[in-house]
């Protein structure tokens, strides 16, 4: 079975870019990688749902929990594809996976409530949809301005055409995240976890850099 590594952090940090850094490094080293990005948009029933909600396309308030059933729906559709992904790849890398969902939903409740839900959302992906921890997480801390930055660099999305979906337009939200994570970290849910500071404050550090750091811890 293939290690697992996941790479978290709030929108804009550069999650996809040093996912796709570290795979090709792996696979140039002699290491079978591949990348599995989250939420699987236009591929599973909850993806579609949840590139609607961040479209800001849904005819009803969905609440945290539901927001959470959906992102761990997503994952649990997408379970025989991780399966086959780890029998055939010594590496794979998650572009996002357990704990965005617990960081984003637990962001979206009152603070007496975050932790509570940051638990049950561990003990639904993990126990209930038998999802598989990874074997290391890497979390990309970036100040919130330059990820700003980054966001309105994003390439066109599949599930919206605004600058901004319904999460990173949310400054209040992203900041709550960025604590979540923090949190979570601290706390090693999920397993063990590496912080990588992905700038030296005014611009982002070279990718070849920040995946280096990565294969040192793996």
């Amino acid at each position: 079975m293939g290690r697992l590594i996941a790479i978290e952090g709030a929108d804009g940090v550069g999650k996809n870019t040093a996912a796709r850094g570290l795979c090709e490094a792996l696979n140039a080293a002699g290491r079978s990688a591949v990348v599995i990005g989250f939420p699987q948009y236009g591929e599973t029933a909850a993806g579609v749902t949840i590139g609607r909600y961040l479209a800001g396309d849904m005819p009803v308030p969905v609440t945290a929990e539901a927001a959470a059933v959906l992102y761990a729906l997503d994952r649990r559709e997408w379970r025989p594809q991780i399966a086959e992904a780890c029998d055939t790849h010594d590496v794979v890398i998650f572009d996002r996976y357990i704990a965005s969902n617990m960081a984003y939903q637990g962001a979206r409740v009152e603070p007496a409530a975050t932790r509570g839900l940051i638990d049950w959302i561990l003990r639904l992906e993990t126990e209930q949809f038998a999802l598989p921890a990874p074997s290391r997480s890497f979390y990309l801390d970036t100040p919130w301005a330059l990820a700003r930055e980054l966001i309105l660099q994003k390439a066109q999305r599949s599930y919206t055409d605004r600058n901004f979906d319904e999460y990173e337009a949310d400054i209040a939200l992203q900041q709550r995240v960025r604590a979540n994570y923090e949190t979570i970290v601290a706390a090693d849910l999920l397993g063990p976890w590496h912080v990588i500071q992905t700038s030296d404050g005014t611009e982002m550090r070279p990718r070849d850099v920040i995946v280096g750091e990565m294969i040192k811890q793996i």
